[in-house]
């Protein structure tokens, strides 16, 4: 049975997997740790503790990995994470030129934040309010 989601992995070539490192640990706020070794590059970045996003190198020449059907369009819009200090945020992302929306939810009592990652995956950030 699931109890939760473990992590999330994003794949990428050498140069964008830096790119996205330095997105998550220096906008995000999350902080780059111990990955095992598996024998390729990657990073694992944490969050209270526990590694909730993994980095893993695209070779060069290995294909993307997309749909099994290559005529269906990916189903994967975003990521969410839980935020603690939505004015804290807001101005890191400002200081950062990093561009943001807002929304309020009184149907399920959140701020959120929605924003990009540098390879395009949608970012979502939600704080109670």
């Amino acid at each position: 049975m699931i109890s939760g989601l473990h992590h999330i992995n994003l794949r990428a070539p050498a140069p964008m997997l830096a790119t996205l490192r330095d997105f998550y640990r220096d906008v995000l706020g999350l902080e780059v740790g111990q990955r095992p070794d598996f024998g390729t590059p990657g990073y694992w970045l944490y969050a209270g503790g526990h590694p909730i996003v993994h980095l893993s190198e695209q070779r060069p020449g290995e294909a993307a990995r997309g749909p099994v059907d290559p005529a269906a369009p990916t189903t994967f819009d975003h990521t969410a994470f839980a935020g603690s200090d939505a004015p804290a945020m807001a101005a890191r992302l400002v200081e950062l030129g990093v561009r943001f929306h807002e929304s309020r939810s009184a149907v399920t009592g959140q701020h959120q934040f929605f924003l990009q990652d540098p390879a395009g995956n949608g970012v979502e950030i939600n704080f109670p309010f």
